[in-house]
């Protein structure tokens, strides 16, 4: 038996598998494509045929449905391995700083009760932290489950979990790291608090950047996560202004993928950049001004975490 202290208990009498958990491999992020009461409700009809071991609201509220001991059906054929967190949201959303911390407590408790690892996967023969569509046709084929967005988020709730948990950087050594199956550049740069770019670097990796299992990266030893300076912030930039120029602002948000590569940069901070900027804030919701919910308007912090995404894509 398996319950998470801090969530609130609030156990499902149909859909799942009393002690049918074979292994913990990881944690697999979902989105809810529905409200939080809601998808309680749902989960105990049964008609559902669908659960979830975890869920968070976008308020911050951390519910547990199903003991971890039992199989939870929320990812088809990796229900017998992989623990489940179902987020309240609509497709296309990004997770609320609340739903990070929660989902980061999560994984947290995962690492201390299975010895999950703190890192993200792509890759269901893989551990640690996944997402819903890694599992392709064998878990559901739900490719937009939980969305882009969130995927891209998955590296910062590594990194809370870490800070929850006090774990090091590092893959087993502070100078190399040894590439498991479904490894990529980014994966390991988010374990080991390396920009991927100085990993391909140290190691001599061009593009289109290939590694294969078994091989021996080097680290940089002791270096603090994503060791990037960005550019210093442009005093005076503002939506409806065209000085300071615009162009680094909105080069930096096609980079981190918040604008569309076709749209053309100009001087101008107009409608489409300040779109592109609501959508960053949006998912990094406490780079927004204090008490705005929708906020077109890109500070010195914002700037600095928004090149740094930039830089690591």
């Amino acid at each position: 038996m398996a319950r998470m202290p801090g969530a609130e208990w609030r156990p499902l009498a149909v859909n799942f598998t009393n002690n049918g958990q074979a292994e913990v491999r990881g944690l697999v992020v979902h989105i809810m494509a529905g409200t939080f009461e809601g998808t309680d409700s749902w989960f105990r009809n049964t008609k559902a045929q669908a659960s979830s071991h975890f869920g968070t609201s976008k308020t911050g509220k951390l519910r547990q449905w199903v003991d971890t001991s039992d199989r939870a059906w929320a990812q088809a054929s990796g229900n017998t391995s992989w623990l489940s967190v179902e987020n309240e949201g609509q497709g296309g959303d990004a997770l609320t700083d609340a739903q990070l911390d929660r989902v980061a407590e999560v994984l947290a408790w995962a690492h201390k009760t299975y010895g999950v690892p703190l890192q993200v996967t792509n890759s269901p023969s893989d551990k640690g932290l996944g997402y819903h569509a890694m599992g392709g046709s064998a878990w559901g084929g739900h490719t937009s489950c939980p969305g882009s967005r969130i995927v891209a988020q998955l590296a910062e709730i590594v990194a809370r979990a870490k800070k929850l948990t006090g774990t090091s950087t590092g893959g087993g050594t502070s100078s190399t790291y040894t590439v498991k199956a479904g490894d990529t550049l980014s994966s390991i740069g988010a374990e080991v608090g390396v920009a991927w770019k100085t990993l391909a670097t140290l190691n001599g990796i061009k593009a289109p950047y290939v590694i294969h299992a078994g091989d021996v990266l080097k680290l940089k030893a002791t270096t603090a996560p994503k060791s990037y300076s960005p550019p210093a912030f442009p005093a005076g930039l503002a939506p409806g202004k065209t000085s300071p120029s615009a162009k680094p602002l909105q080069r930096a948000l096609k980079a981190a993928g918040f604008m569309a590569k076709s749209v053309a940069v100009a001087d101008n901070y107009g409608p489409q950049t300040q779109a592109a900027v609501v959508r960053f804030h949006n998912a990094y919701p406490q780079y927004r001004a204090a008490g705005k919910t929708s906020d077109p308007a890109i500070g010195p912090k914002g700037w600095a975490y928004l090149h740094r995404l930039a830089y690591d894509k």
